[in-house]
């Protein structure tokens, strides 16, 4: 659209348009204000009176002057009392303050600049002196608005990303009003981030990160982390696979000097035990039900993400056995290298007293926030503190949400014509020898399974069946580990070292794995085949109905499940192989 050339310009503002400059002078002396006025005004400046200190802040109030020339000796109120006040009246806005004095006392002059005066000026003083001393206050001045500007640009920016960072990163969170955490950070970014996701089987997993220092710059690597933790465990990873995938990660994004100390708690859906890793943070503590006793502590066992790039992060990972109620709590170092006033460190030794000390029915973060607070005081915060409580009890599960077993054998998909080849999908792994140790294939068929079949709301039934019938076939087949180890005191430890010591040495074995799966008109249904090289079991002493008749079995508890979400569940002679079909119905 044209429009005439009068139209464009009527809006523009006048190319000499200038600022206001208003002086405030401050003198019990009519004759010095006078001389002082008939200059400033030869200067371009508008200028206002005042007889005394009392005077000069209401003149100040009144006028508000870009910048004050003020005697020190006046009565009412002297020089130095005024400055103090108009200062603090500025707030963040800068307003020059030159003193006028006849005093030549070094602690004096000294004491002006205490006071919030900006220079000085030694009566007599010349017009080359006052102007040279103007013009380089004028400077700073101009300075200063430019980055009072620069600094309220950045902070209008700052919060626009946090809560776009908060969106990104936080907002995905599950099972938060299950855990008593404390979030404090030390600017307006944190450095320090809380994630939480529900794995396919139903696991919680819980991931506390500590960026080095705090603000921006720590919180960048927050947002690739967030997106890495929630797809691979959405995707049934493990925890030390998704943690070797962020420590490369971050070490090829970002720069030298920065990244991120983790701890990492995996809460089995079968509520048995939990998977704990701890790099570079505080112990992880673990607490009875009552919080009146340590039961454990794990401690750092590797390095931070993103120092190195090729870490396996297995070798930190530990199993341990918990009992209902028992409560897992995560700490940043903001905590035990929170300072008191005298420097002194809060340590972890007041972190576990606040444990054990707490009262009034208090929570441990609610006890240790307290005596955090306490002997911090009015401490300057030096870095982010975060504290999460994670309760080992059901309610922080989420409910194993699927198709009821029962409809699911009741109404199986059954084909209303005779299936055709594009309507079938076959693919097949095999995982070798030392394979075994460094490839998880459920995740990977899942996905396959996913993108080829787009059984979104069957993911996680389908992804119970592929871990139980894969971890029966390595633990039970490959391995010959013994389930009735678990039932022992301190066997679940004992498993799971004897478990990771046959993976290291393993030279030979196989496990395989055959996927078929048929699309009918009214649903479908995935056959699973697992074949292992080991020699079997007695399956034939499995009861059908669903019950494990003996410990021995390869595990009972796992298989019964399995049958029950599956329309079948078959083995075949010697016991190392086993057939799974798993069927739908579109309505």
């Amino acid at each position: 659209m044209n429009m005439p050339a009068s139209d464009l310009n009527a809006d523009k503002k006048p190319a000499t348009a200038v600022s206001r400059r208003l002086a405030l002078v401050a003198d019990d002396d009519l004759s010095n204000r006078l001389v002082l006025g008939a200059l400033l005004k030869k200067m371009g400046y508008s200028v206002v009176e005042a007889e005394n200190g009392a005077q000069a802040i209401d003149r100040f109030l009144e006028a508000r002057p870009d910048i004050i020339f003020m005697d020190i000796m006046m009565p009412v109120m002297d020089g130095f009392d005024a400055t103090a006040h108009i200062k603090d009246l500025c707030g963040d806005k800068f307003v020059p303050v030159i003193f006028l004095t006849a005093m030549t006392d070094e602690k004096a002059l000294a004491h002006c600049i205490e006071v919030g005066g900006d220079d000085f000026l030694t009566k007599p003083f010349s017009h080359t002196l006052l102007k040279s001393k103007i013009h380089a206050i004028e400077r700073m001045r101009d300075l200063h608005r430019e980055v009072s500007m620069l600094l309220e640009h950045r902070q209008r920016e700052e919060e626009i990303a946090e809560k776009v960072f908060s969106g990104a990163v936080m907002a995905g969170n599950v099972a938060l009003e299950n855990l008593d955490s404390l979030m404090r950070p030390a600017a307006l970014f944190s450095g320090d981030v809380l994630l939480t996701a529900y794995a396919p089987s139903g696991d919680l997993h819980v991931l506390l990160g500590d960026f080095t220092g705090h603000g921006l710059s720590a919180a960048l690597g927050a947002l690739p982390v967030s997106e890495l933790f929630r797809t691979m465990t959405a995707k049934g990873f493990s925890v030390d696979q998704i943690l070797n995938e962020i420590n490369r990660k971050l070490f090829n994004l970002l720069p030298t000097g920065i990244f991120m100390a983790a701890q990492f708690v995996r809460v089995n859906h079968l509520m048995d035990a939990a998977t704990v890793c701890c790099c570079g943070m505080p112990d992880i503590l673990i607490t009875d039900e009552a919080g009146t006793a340590i039961k454990a502590t794990v401690t750092s066992a590797g390095l931070p993400l993103g120092i190195v790039p090729d870490i396996n992060y297995l070798d930190t990972v530990e199993n341990l056995p918990l009992d209902p109620g028992d409560r897992l709590l995560l700490a940043s170092d903001g905590v035990t290298e929170a300072r008191s006033r005298d420097g002194e460190l809060f340590g972890q030794g007041r972190l576990k007293q606040a444990i054990l000390e707490r009262e009034g029915g208090r929570s441990i973060v609610e006890s240790i926030t307290r005596a955090l607070d306490c002997f911090c005081g009015d401490a300057p915060q030096d870095d982010d503190i975060s504290l999460v409580e994670v309760p080992f009890l059901p309610g922080v599960l989420r409910p194993f949400e699927l198709e009821s077993p029962a409809r699911a054998k009741a109404h199986p998909a059954k084909p209303s014509a005779p299936a055709v080849n594009h309507d079938m999908l076959r693919f097949a792994v095999t995982l070798e020898g030392p394979r075994l140790l460094r490839v998880d294939p459920v995740p990977l068929l899942i996905n396959q399974i996913q993108d080829l079949e787009g059984l979104k709301e069957h993911r996680r039934a389908l992804f119970t069946i592929l871990s139980e019938l894969y971890v029966n076939a390595l633990d039970h087949g490959v391995l010959l580990l013994d389930s009735s180890l678990k039932a022992r005191p301190g066997g679940f430890t004992e498993y799971f070292t004897e478990r990771e010591k046959r993976l290291q040495n393993l030279t030979s074995g196989y496990v395989k794995i055959a996927i078929q799966s048929r699309l009918f008109p009214n649903g479908g249904d995935i056959t699973i085949r697992v074949h292992d090289s080991g020699p079997g079991f007695d399956f034939k002493s499995l009861d059908m109905n669903g019950n494990a008749t003996d410990i021995l079995t390869p595990s009972g508890r796992g298989l019964v499940l399995v049958r029950e979400l599956c329309e079948s569940l078959s083995f075949e002679e010697p016991g190392n192989r086993a057939t799974a079909v798993y069927s739908w119905t579109d309505d």
